[in-house]
């Protein structure tokens, strides 16, 4: 049924942007498809989307805050060994990049 709807959207979308037919059946078109919009079981359903994404909500922002702590945590800790190094002058040569032929960060 959501697969038939959503084909069913599409076609009226392509056939609204593709259709040569003018201005009065691009009216009729808008106005049938403000009409489903308006249907009771179209908002029925409308209203359950709604009610499931306030449901979920809050588990998506506590994973979503999870997961930038894990991020930020893992760049804190990348960039503080970087600015350590720099900051204590550490005479230990720089990491290489996988790939990067020895010495070819330092200059001549």
């Amino acid at each position: 049924m959501k697969a038939k709807a959503t084909l069913l959207v599409g076609a009226a979308i392509g056939y609204v942007l593709g259709a040569r037919a003018g201005r009065q059946r691009y009216d009729k078109i808008k106005a049938r498809g403000q009409d489903l919009w308006q249907h009771p079981k179209v908002q029925e359903q409308v209203g359950h989307a709604q009610d499931l994404a306030r449901e979920k909500a809050p588990d998506v922002q506590q994973k979503l805050a999870e997961a930038t702590s894990r991020v930020t945590a893992v760049v804190g800790d990348k960039l503080g060994d970087k600015l350590g190094d720099k900051l204590h002058g550490d005479d230990a040569p720089a990491r290489e990049a996988p790939g990067t032929p020895p010495g070819a960060h330092r200059s001549a």
